[in-house]
């Protein structure tokens, strides 16, 4: 663990200082606010690998500064050399999860930027440079991620969320809560409710935490309680992140989203998907084609250290679910609302110059 790092009262988990990447530890959250320092690529892989940093886009952040340490610690006097090991210290990091398109996105980014450079110390300064970009265009994108989808929210009302999407899943301000936080800050007294999000239980740590230190009241319930909910009248709009985008608008995210969409869509209520554009994969057609990631089955069996189910029992979890297209209201990205059919709209999307560019 590293020194309480110095922090702005916005909650930015991600922190580069004094040469250093730092990470707010969310397995410790809500009980404690310990700062782990990421030394190397091994401490990065293990980072995501155990939960201690998650949600998409601080995902590819985080393995962005990776790419940075990697670069900067390779002894390689030749760019052959350089980029050869580099290559393989970017494999290592995409493997870490296979869900999140965030990942391999921003490992890409930092290869391609390492080959523009003619010398090692050149390109550990633009890989460098090129981190610290992405995530200052992260906290932008959320952001104006927040500014459109306000708009969607009702002005007075219910709106469910799911899983943890705030700053914490970010570089800083969040995409999904960040649209209830933008509401909020617009005037509009939205009741928020969140699930808790078993097995890691994000809603019931993390969320209710970034609500409680916004001020936004928020209301907790069980996963399974979200239809009893919807039916008694009191949501108006279900808004959640994504982890991978599929080029016909289909979405993974936290399991349990597909169950509250079809739920939404059995109540008549709006379920929205809020990301940026880097959660677009247009190399996968369709949800079928998204990787889903299955974690221990620890997780399930366990809470807090303590075995809750029987022994011998087998256990089936998927981190991850796929709700289809049709499903979707409406994608809120960086650049505006997107509506179905999602294709051509995705589509230009991702034709777009690249947003952050280093000099």
């Amino acid at each position: 663990m590293s020194d309480l790092p110095t922090i702005t009262e916005e909650l930015q988990p991600i922190v580069w200082q004094d040469g250093k990447l730092l990470l707010l530890d969310q397995t410790m959250l809500p009980a404690s606010e310990e700062w782990m320092t990421v030394h190397d690529v091994t401490g990065a892989v293990e980072a995501i690998r155990s939960m201690r940093v998650r949600g998409a886009p601080a995902i590819g952040i985080v393995a962005a500064y990776a790419m940075a340490i990697a670069a900067r610690s390779i002894e390689a006097p030749a760019m052959p050399a350089f980029l050869g090991e580099l290559d393989a210290q970017a494999a290592r990091l995409t493997a870490a999860r296979p869900t999140a398109v965030n990942l391999g996105w921003a490992v890409q980014r930092c290869q391609g930027a390492a080959r523009t450079c003619s010398t090692p110390d050149q390109a550990a300064a633009h890989v460098l440079a090129l981190a610290h970009a992405m995530r200052e265009q992260d906290i932008e994108s959320n952001r104006s991620i927040g500014r459109n989808g306000a708009t969607l929210m009702p002005d007075s009302g219910g709106v469910l969320t799911h899983c943890n999407t705030g700053a914490l899943a970010t570089a800083g301000y969040g995409t999904a809560l960040g649209v209830i936080r933008a509401a909020w800050e617009s005037g509009k007294r939205v009741r928020v409710f969140h699930t808790e999000t078993r097995p890691w239980l994000q809603g019931a740590r993390l969320t209710a935490w970034e609500f409680a230190r916004l001020g936004i009241p928020a209301t907790l319930l069980v996963d399974s309680a979200a239809g009893a909910l919807m039916a008694s009248g009191h949501v108006g709009a279900v808004v959640t992140g994504a982890d991978r985008i599929a080029a016909n608008g289909d979405t993974a995210n936290k399991i349990g989203t597909y169950s509250l969409a079809a739920l939404a869509a059995a109540n008549g209520i709006p379920f929205y998907v809020a990301a940026p554009f880097s959660t677009v994969d247009p190399n996968v057609q369709s949800g079928a084609d998204i990787p889903v990631e299955e974690r221990p089955a620890t997780e399930i069996t366990s809470l807090a250290g303590q075995r809750i189910a029987a022994e011998g029992v087998e256990v089936w979890n998927p981190v991850f679910d796929v709700t289809p297209a049709g499903l979707i209201a409406a994608i809120i990205t960086e650049h505006g609302v997107l509506r179905p059919p999602y294709e051509a709209g995705l589509h230009a999307l991702v034709a777009q110059p690249e947003v952050t560019e280093v000099a």
